[in-house]
């Protein structure tokens, strides 16, 4: 994912910078990317970055008039419209179209990075304090990687970037190595390096003389939880002024933006209140290669009820030819952060990127406002991993149901958010730049005093459609929700879909053994034709069994993989033969297994190196001071 890399530091500028390039090159993984480094020796600050070509951090770093301020910043941020307004008529010189105000708005402001509103991380450097400030947004979801040393604080948005440079780091956390296996996420700013930690949401750490002086935070959730709730009325009222107020700002800048819809209420709150002139918004959804699931069917109608141009993107035989190349590509690019079973969404974004280099979507509304809860833990199949590895296992499940007890909306945001979401958003933003407005500060704030009625319903969200473009309301979503049917009618549609999708799932990755041995015996008629590409787009358990067998062979009968010491062979070996032959299903332990493997193989067996393609030089920024 595009970001910063560095090190603060007391070592001879000549080290300090030959380690600063080896981190930046970790990070340069697409030919449409720019990097740069910047040096303050005074300061003992050595930082470089990574950022898509013509993106909102792209053009750094950032200086105010005297050249005393400088930032280096990556992610997004989306002010107020009087902010830069402002700022201008203060007489700072501003580029209209980037994040150069920034820096003026450090000068002015100092509750700073407090007031930003957005995904982010950067690095600010005050020559006339003699600090420097890294920091990153108030959920954390613009991860920053971090690594204390004796001789240095290194610094990253990639943990691969810390490993290149500390190789002695290429140790598996047993804490974190646990709660993925559960989990599927690594908790509590955990990773699954020893050693290396994600920097807290709403950081803001302060540097002087080469070394951490302060480890502050500018922002605790208590502010928003202890706001007081407002009535069902009252909050609706609120929640509709600061969505429709705000959501403008999602669409600025001068990117072409596509907006990802799907056949669910949050994309269609975005699209019954931006109103776009008609063919300028470019609209796709994610198919199934089996059939026109319900997301295409819905989001057709949507986009053309908004008059916007709609394609479908699709993850067809060319993905599956190509398997183990994006499996390999999604675990090293995000650092583990996710399994294989997630490297679709790496080939789906690359053909998203070539629609437009923006997807806004309607990410985090369900988690937002309805307390949609994305993860949990899961017991691992019996007899699977070693005995020692099981501790950690259940800790992770101790862990998870300890992170339950606080504010739902704050374990949405601050806690599912950095850590589970973490791992898809960092494998799409390295095709593209994510938009949602439903992370927006204010709205955020504003659902911490929904009424609890509020949070249990989606009535909020039927409204909102409504009183934005009722022609939207018609269209039932891909759930059975609204749409113009009577009562029974509806009913009876919503039963369907439901008993549809919940099919699919038995169907697929969540089919019972007891299913999987009776479809093996009905397998000459290909039941599965019947029910899957419904709802979803990747359909692993016949994908594992057919196109892929060859692969889940030959990587998981591999002598290496049966000689992990956590694994326990024979039952590994029975697995694999089980869901090949085709009367069993273990889709997700084959996820795992291979994820778990390829981190071995591409983290901690050998030297960091990324070579998936060949890739341009770092360059330097300009000025008198590098």
């Amino acid at each position: 994912m595009p970001g910063i890399v560095g090190l603060i530091t007391s070592m001879p500028r000549e080290s300090a910078v030959q380690e600063l390039l080896q981190m930046v090159e970790a990070l340069h993984h697409e030919n449409f990317y720019v990097t740069g480094i910047w040096a303050e020796e005074s300061l003992g600050v050595y930082v470089g970055w990574v950022a898509r070509k013509d993106s909102f951090s792209d053009g750094m770093p950032l200086r105010n008039e005297r050249g005393d301020v400088v930032l280096v910043f990556s992610g997004e941020e989306f002010p107020e419209p009087r902010t830069k307004r402002g700022l201008s008529e203060r007489g700072h010189k501003l580029d209209v179209r980037g994040p150069s105000y920034l820096a003026h708005l450090y000068e002015e402001d100092p509750s700073f990075p407090a007031g930003l509103n957005g995904r982010f991380h950067g690095l600010l450097t005050d020559r006339s304090r003699g600090n420097a400030v890294l920091f990153n947004d108030r959920y954390g979801m613009h991860r920053i990687y971090y690594h204390e040393s004796k001789d240095a604080f290194y610094f990253a948005a990639e943990a691969k970037a810390i490993l290149a440079v500390r190789p002695e780091l290429r140790k598996m956390d047993p804490q974190g190595f646990g709660e993925f296996i559960a989990c599927g996420a690594v908790m509590e700013n955990r990773t699954l390096f020893e050693g290396i930690r994600a920097l807290p949401p709403a950081s803001a750490w302060v540097f002087r003389n080469g070394s951490i002086e302060h480890k502050r935070s500018y922002f605790h959730p208590r502010e928003w939880e202890d706001q007081e709730s407002l009535q069902p009325e009252s909050y609706y009222k609120e929640l509709k002024e600061v969505f429709t107020r705000n959501l403008p700002r999602y669409f600025d800048g001068h990117e072409r933006i596509a907006m990802s819809l799907t056949g669910g209420l949050d994309t269609r709150m975005i699209m019954a209140w931006q109103k776009s002139q008609p063919k300028s918004l470019p609209c796709y959804t994610f198919g199934s290669m089996l059939r026109e699931n319900q997301d295409v069917r819905v989001a057709r109608r949507v986009a053309e009820a908004c008059n916007q141009p709609f394609q479908v993107v699709t993850a067809g035989q060319e993905f599956l030819f190509q398997f183990p190349r994006y499996a390999e590509r999604a675990v090293y690019l995000t650092d583990g952060c996710i399994d294989v079973g997630r490297a679709f969404d790496l080939y789906l974004n690359e053909r998203a990127r070539e629609i437009a280099p923006v997807r806004m979507t309607g990410n985090y509304g369900g988690e937002v406002l309805r307390r949609v809860r994305a993860f949990k833990p899961v017991e691992p199949l019996p007899g699977l991993f070693h005995p020692d590895i099981l501790s950690y296992v259940h800790q992770a499940q101790e862990t998870y149901a300890k992170l339950l007890r606080g504010h739902p909306v704050s374990f949405a945001v601050f806690k599912q958010g950095p850590w589970h979401q973490y791992g898809v958003l960092s494998l799409e933003q390295t095709q593209l730049s994510m938009r949602s407005p439903y992370l927006d500060n204010d709205f955020v704030r504003t659902v911490f005093r929904s009424p609890q009625s509020a949070l249990a319903s989606n009535d909020a969200s039927l409204r909102l459609i409504a009183d934005g473009n009722r022609a939207l309301l018609r269209i039932p979503t891909d759930r059975g929700l609204a749409g113009e049917r009577g009562p029974l009618l509806q009913a009876a549609s919503r039963g369907l879909l439901e008993f549809l999708f919940k099919a699919e799932y038995a169907y697929d990755m969540g089919m019972p053994q007891w299913m999987a041995r009776l479809d093996h015996v009905f397998s000459p008629f290909r039941l599965e034709r019947f029910f899957l590409g419904m709802h979803k787009v990747a359909h692993f358990r016949i994908w594992y069994r057919d196109a892929l067998a060859g692969y889940v062979r030959e990587m998981l009968l591999d002598p290496r993989s049966l000689g992990r010491p956590y694994i326990e062979r024979k039952r590994l070996e029975k697995m694999v033969q089980g869901h090949l032959k085709g009367d069993r299903n273990y889709t997700t332990e084959i996820h795992k297994v291979l994820t778990l493997e390829l981190l071995h193989r591409l983290f901690l067996d050998t030297a960091v190196s990324g070579d998936f393609r060949g890739r341009p030089g770092v360059s330097m920024a300009a000025g008198a001071d590098h």
